[in-house]
């Protein structure tokens, strides 16, 4: 064969990826529907009803996974108050708690980041292992980072799997049946909100969270992505998130984006308000601001 006429080389790991692609396309051609509210009724029942079988088998205790659907005209937000924010990181174990993240090793949805007065948000100087004797430290205050649940997220683009994507209400999910655990939308996600589990998921059966929603806090397998998702099981049934309702000091605000009249429409029309990395247009729906 003529040198010039000879196909360019293909290394391993461009190999690896074709290849993980195709499989993807074949996977999905092959299964058919993947997300949940494209599954009949029937089959969903069937799909759920299987889950709480091997979760109540697996925890020794009766789990019930449910499929609450959007509230129509709701779009959900949320707003942190960083001037009220004493660092805690109450939300964090309330949120590992109430979400049924793994206890051994634990894997947090939420990080909290020290911040030093002086140098302002500067995330190549935050300290999110502080450990000093009392909170809030003097000259310190308080990032917490969780996802962003963004308008225009990287994450859901890359996704190979159609695994993850973002619901009428404005919940950024993950099926964890469908994520194969490639990592790109860890690689993706500007905020490093998404986390993967690495080892078989250890829950002790007596902080064991049985009220659960099949995109939100049921029980994963090891080898999947999760993140946070504004509590899902509870905010579909008129609650606030776990780590609202368990901030000492009201530093945490959620409501209806929609809503006029709403406490999170108040804070934007009415503070001094920011997103993280505003620059890459993603569009959170997780606001900062000063309340004071």
């Amino acid at each position: 064969m003529d040198p010039e006429k000879r196909p360019p080389a293909v290394s391993r790991r461009q190999f690896a990826s074709v290849a993980a692609a195709a499989a993807a396309g074949f996977i999905l051609t092959a299964c058919g529907p993947k997300r949940l509210r494209e599954l009949p009724r029937e089959r969903l029942a069937a799909l759920l009803e299987d889950l709480e079988k091997d979760y109540t088998k697996r925890f020794g205790t009766a789990v019930a996974v449910a499929d609450t659907p959007p509230i129509q005209g709701v779009t959900f937000a949320y707003a942190l108050d960083l001037s009220r924010c004493i660092g805690c990181r109450r939300c964090v174990y309330a949120c590992v708690e109430e979400n049924n993240q793994s206890r051994d090793p634990e894997v947090q949805w939420i990080r909290v980041l020290g911040m030093n007065k002086d140098k302002g948000i500067d995330f190549s100087e935050s300290d999110p292992y502080y450990q000093p004797a009392e909170v809030p430290q003097e000259g310190h205050f308080y990032v917490p980072v969780a996802c962003q649940q963004c308008r225009n997220a990287p994450c859901t683009k890359v996704c190979p799997t159609g695994a993850t994507w973002t619901e009428p209400d404005g919940i950024v999910v993950i099926d964890y049946d469908w994520c194969v655990g490639c990592r790109y939308c860890m690689a993706a996600c500007p905020y490093g909100a998404r986390h993967f589990n690495w080892a078989e998921p250890t829950i002790p059966r007596d902080h064991l969270n049985t009220k659960t929603h099949y995109l939100g806090n049921r029980p994963r397998s090891k080898g999947v992505v999760e993140k946070c998702t504004f509590c899902i099981q509870r905010v579909r049934v008129g609650r606030y998130p776990a780590c609202v309702e368990v901030c000492p000091v009201g530093a945490r605000k959620f409501g209806n984006l929609l809503d006029p009249k709403s406490e999170i429409r108040y804070v934007i029309e009415n503070k001094r308000v920011l997103v993280l990395k505003e620059e890459l247009n993603t569009m959170p729906k997780f606001f900062y601001f000063y309340g004071t």
